[in-house]
C-alpha cells in the first residue's frame, strides 16, 4: 500500500511539473499564424523565377509535397528558400528537366490531415511523378498515438505509391535540439518522437516508400548555431536549416526517380531511452495540445 501511495504521489507530481513547463513552453514559442511563402511553379535549371504554371505549360516531370509546416517552408523569407523548391531546382539543375512544383502541405497538419491532402491532390488532376512528405512532429504533439501515426502514414504512402508516383518521406524530427522546451518535458517529447521515427520509417519501408531518418542526423549543428539553424521564433528551421533538410531529402528522391536502389537502408532512430517511465507518463504529452500545432525543427546533418 505505502508503495502504491508512493507511486501516485510520483505520478501527481510529474504530471504537475509537466503542465507548468507546457504552459511555460507556449509562452515562449509563438503560434503559427504567418501564410509560407508560395512556391509552386515550373522550375528549371537556372535561378530565374518559376514560370506559373496552368494548363497547356510543358513540364518532365511532376513533384509534390506533402506534411506540416516543415513541408510548406514556414519560418522563411522568400520561396527561393523553401524545401519544396530547393528539391525542384535541384533536380532541374542535375537532370535538364522540367520540375513542376506543387504543394499540398498545411501548417499545423498531422499524420490524420494526409489523407485529405491526397484527396485534394486526386480531385485537382493527375497523380505526380514524385512525392515528398514531411511529418511527425505534430504527432507528437497533438498528441497522437505513435502506431496510429505510424500506420496513417504508410496508408498514404501506399496510396502515392499506387498510383505511380516515388514517395520520399522525411520522418520526425528530434525534440532534443529545441531548448525553448525546458526538461524534462524536452526529454518527454524527445523520446516519444524518436520511437514515432522508428515506427515511421518502417511503415514508409513497408508501403514501398523510402525514409529519410531526420532524427538520426547530427543535430549538433541546430545546438551549436541556433541563431543560423532557427528561424526568428527559436522554433522553426530557418534558410540554412531548410537548406540542410533538402539536402539529405535530394539524393534519396534522386535515386528513387532513377528506378535505382534507395541507397543505405534507412537508419534505425536512436531508442527511446527510459522507456519505462515513458510509459508511465506518455499520456502527460496531451499537455500539449494547440489549435494550430506546433512544427517542430528538421534536424539534418551538414554536408
Amino acid at each position: 500500500m505505502a508503495t502504491l501511495a508512493s507511486t501516485g504521489s510520483f505520478y501527481v507530481g510529474a504530471r504537475n511539473l509537466l503542465t507548468g513547463q507546457a504552459d511555460q513552453a507556449r509562452r515562449v514559442i509563438p503560434k503559427s499564424w504567418d501564410i509560407p511563402p508560395r512556391a509552386d511553379g515550373v522550375y528549371t535549371g537556372d535561378d530565374g523565377p518559376p514560370q506559373r504554371w496552368h494548363r497547356g505549360v510543358p513540364f518532365d516531370l511532376h513533384l509534390m509535397i506533402f506534411g506540416d509546416s516543415t513541408a510548406t517552408g514556414y519560418g522563411c523569407a522568400t520561396a527561393d528558400e523553401v524545401p519544396g523548391v530547393l528539391l525542384a531546382r535541384g533536380l532541374a539543375e542535375e537532370s535538364g528537366k522540367r520540375i513542376r512544383l506543387s504543394t499540398k502541405a498545411i501548417v499545423g497538419a498531422t499524420s490524420k490531415g494526409l489523407s485529405g491532402q491526397i484527396d485534394a491532390m486526386f480531385v485537382a488532376g493527375p497523380p505526380p511523378d514524385a512525392a515528398v512528405i514531411m511529418i511527425g512532429a505534430n504527432d507528437i504533439t497533438a498528441p497522437n498515438g505513435i502506431g496510429p501515426s505510424a500506420r496513417r502514414l504508410g496508408r498514404a504512402v501506399r496510396r502515392l505509391r499506387g498510383s505511380g508516383a516515388v514517395v520520399v518521406v522525411g520522418t520526425c524530427p528530434d525534440f532534443g535540439v529545441i531548448k525553448a522546451i525546458p526538461q524534462p518535458l524536452r526529454w518527454v517529447a524527445r523520446s516519444r518522437g524518436l520511437r514515432l521515427a522508428r515506427v515511421q520509417a518502417g511503415a514508409v519501408r513497408a508501403a514501398g516508400g523510402v525514409p529519410v531518418p531526420f532524427s538520426d542526423l547530427l543535430a549538433p549543428h541546430f545546438q551549436q548555431a541556433p541563431e543560423e539553424m532557427f528561424s526568428s521564433d527559436m522554433f522553426h528551421p530557418s534558410a540554412a536549416g531548410y537548406a540542410l533538410a533538402a539536402k539529405q531529402l535530394l539524393p534519396a528522391l534522386r535515386e528513387a526517380l532513377g528506378e535505382s536502389a534507395a541507397g543505405d537502408p534507412a537508419l534505425e532512430s536512436r531508442s527511446a531511452e527510459g522507456a519505462s517511465l515513458l510509459s508511465r507518463v506518455s499520456n502527460l504529452s496531451r499537455l500539449w495540445r494547440r489549435s494550430t500545432g506546433v512544427p517542430a525543427p528538421i534536424v539534418v546533418a551538414a554536408s
